[in-house]
C-alpha cells in the first residue's frame, strides 16, 4: 500500500464513527445555529416544567393542567398551514428573529407577573396562547430553514439528528435544573432565565452568512398556495402516512409531559426533583436515539424505524402507568422518550429530504400541525381523562392507541417504499435503474 493510499484510508477512517456523526457542523452557518439554540432550547425546557408545575400548585386540577396545555398548542393548530404559505414568501431568517424576539417578550412578562406574585392561572392561560401563536410561525420557518444552514445536502439528515440531539441534551438538563430552580428559588426564575435565552438565538441568526437564492416575485393568492401545498401533502402517500400516524401520536402519547406534576406528587409521592428526575429520564432516552441517528450515513432505512419507534414509545408508557416505583417510572421513561424522538427525528428526515423547495415552508407547516397541532386536543384529553379515571389508567389508554397507530403503520410501509423510490432515485439517493435483485434489496432497506 503507498504512502497516498495509506493517507486516504485513514481520512476515511476518520470520517466514520463519532467525527462522522458531527459532520454538520463544519458549516459555519449550522455551527452557530447549534450554539444559540442549545443554550435558547435549556430555556425553553425550564420554562415547560416550571409552567406545569406553577399550574398544578395554584390549582391542583389535572382537568386546568389539561387546559393551559390546550391554549398554548390550538394557535398551531389553528394558523401554522397559513403560516406556511408566509414562510415560502418571506426571507425565512428574518422571520426567526421576530418569533424568538416575541418569544423572549413572552418569557419576560410571565417571569415580571410571577416573581411580583400577581401570576393566575388566567395570565398564564393568555401568555401561553401568545407563545402558541408565536410558534405557529417559528417552527416550520426552523424546519424550513435547516436546509440554507446547511453546506452540502447529504448532511441534512445528520443536521436533524443533530438538532435532536441539542433538544435532548436540553429536555435531559433543563427540567433537572427547573427542578433545583423552582424547589430553592421558584418557578419565576426560570421564566426569567428562558426570556434571556432567546437572546442567544437572536445572535446566532444575525451572524449567518446566508445566500439564498433569489426567488421570484410570488404571484399567487394565499389561498392557492395553501391549496397547492395541501394538494401535494394529501397526493403524495409516503408523506401523507407518516403525517396521519404522527397526528395519532401526538393527539394520544405527546401530552404525557402534561400529566407529569400528577405522577411526581401523588403517584411518587415526591416533589419537584421528582419531576426533574422523570423528565431527565425521558431526554436520556431521547438523547440516546438522537445520537444512533447521528452516526447514520444515508436516509435509506428510516421508514422502518419509525413503527419500531412507536411500538417503543407506546410501550413505554403503558408500562410507567403501571409503575409506583421511581427507578422503574424512570427505565420506563428512557424507552418512551427514545420512541418518542426516533419516530420524530426519522420521520423528520425522510419528509425533508422528499419536499421540494418551494413548497418546505408549507410541508413543514404540516408537519408541525400534525406533530405539535394535535398536542392541544391531546392535552385537553389527557386533562379530562385524568380527571375522570386517574393519571395511571390515562396514561395505559394514550400508550396503547400510540402501539396500535405503530402497527398500522408497519401494514402500510410497503406502499411507502414503492412510492417513494422514484423520488429517491430522482435526488441521487437510489441508482435510477437497477437490476432485479438489487431492486429488491432496495426495496427492503430504502425506508
Amino acid at each position: 500500500m503507498t504512502e497516498n493510499t495509506r493517507a486516504k484510508s485513514s481520512a476515511r477512517a476518520r470520517s466514520t464513527g463519532i467525527s462522522h456523526a458531527w459532520r454538520a457542523l463544519r458549516g459555519r452557518n449550522f455551527r452557530l445555529f447549534f450554539i444559540g439554540q442549545s443554550i435558547s432550547l435549556v430555556g425553553t425546557w425550564m420554562t415547560r416544567v416550571a409552567t406545569s408545575w406553577l399550574v398544578y400548585r395554584l390549582t391542583g386540577s389535572a382537568l386546568l393542567l389539561g387546559i393551559v396545555g390546550f391554549a398554548g398548542q390550538i394557535p398551531t393548530f389553528l394558523l401554522a398551514s397559513f403560516a406556511g404559505v408566509w414562510i415560502d414568501r418571506l426571507e425565512r431568517r428574518r422571520v426567526l428573529v421576530w418569533t424568538q424576539a416575541l418569544a423572549a417578550g413572552q418569557s419576560l412578562a410571565l417571569a415580571a407577573l410571577t416573581l411580583s406574585r400577581r401570576i393566575t392561572v388566567w395570565e398564564i392561560f393568555v401568555l401561553s396562547a401568545l407563545q402558541g401563536l408565536i410558534n405557529a410561525f417559528d417552527m416550520p420557518a426552523r424546519q424550513a430553514f435547516l436546509v440554507q444552514m446547511v453546506d452540502d445536502r447529504k448532511d441534512l439528515g445528520n443536521a436533524i439528528a443533530i438538532n435532536s440531539s441539542m433538544v435532548n441534551v436540553a429536555r435531559l438538563v433543563g427540567p433537572s435544573l427547573a427542578g433545583l430552580v423552582i424547589a430553592g428559588f421558584g418557578e419565576g426564575y426560570c421564566f426569567l432565565a428562558d426570556g434571556l435565552s432567546y437572546f442567544a438565538v437572536i445572535a446566532s441568526l444575525l451572524m449567518m452568512r446566508i445566500h439564498a437564492p433569489a426567488g421570484e416575485r410570488v404571484r399567487a393568492s394565499v389561498a392557492k398556495q395553501l391549496r397547492e401545498g395541501w394538494t401535494y401533502v394529501a397526493g403524495f402517500a409516503p408523506v401523507r402516512t407518516i403525517l396521519l400516524y404522527f397526528a395519532l401520536t401526538s393527539l394520544m402519547g405527546m401530552p404525557y409531559v402534561v400529566l407529569m406534576p400528577i405522577f411526581a406528587v401523588d403517584v411518587l409521592h415526591g416533589g419537584p426533583h421528582t419531576l426533574g428526575f422523570l423528565m431527565g429520564a425521558s431526554g436520556v432516552g431521547a438523547l440516546i436515539s438522537a445520537f444512533s441517528l447521528a452516526v447514520r450515513k444515508t436516509v435509506l432505512g428510516l421508514g422502518k424505524m419509525i413503527p419500531i419507534a412507536g411500538l417503543s414509545f407506546g410501550l413505554g408508557l403503558i408500562l410507567f402507568g403501571l409503575s409506583r416505583t421511581l427507578w422503574i417510572s424512570m427505565a420506563m421513561m428512557l424507552l418512551v422518550g427514545f420512541g418518542m424522538m426516533q419516530g420524530m427525528a426519522a420521520s423528520n428526515t425522510i419528509i425533508q429530504t422528499v419536499a421540494p423547495e418551494d413548497r418546505r415552508g408549507r410541508v413543514m407547516s404540516f408537519y408541525t400541525m400534525a406533530f405539535v397541532g394535535m398536542a392541544p386536543f391531546g392535552s385537553l384529553l389527557a386533562g379530562s381523562l385524568a380527571h375522570w379515571v386517574g393519571a395511571p389508567h390515562t396514561m395505559m389508554i394514550t400508550g396503547g392507541a400510540v402501539a396500535l397507530g405503530a402497527l398500522w403503520f408497519l401494514s402500510r410501509l410497503k406502499m411507502i417504499r414503492a412510492q417513494i423510490r422514484p423520488r429517491y432515485q430522482e435526488l441521487g439517493i437510489l441508482p435510477a435503474t437497477l437490476g432485479p435483485t438489487l431492486n429488491r434489496m432496495a426495496a427492503e432497506s430504502e425506508s
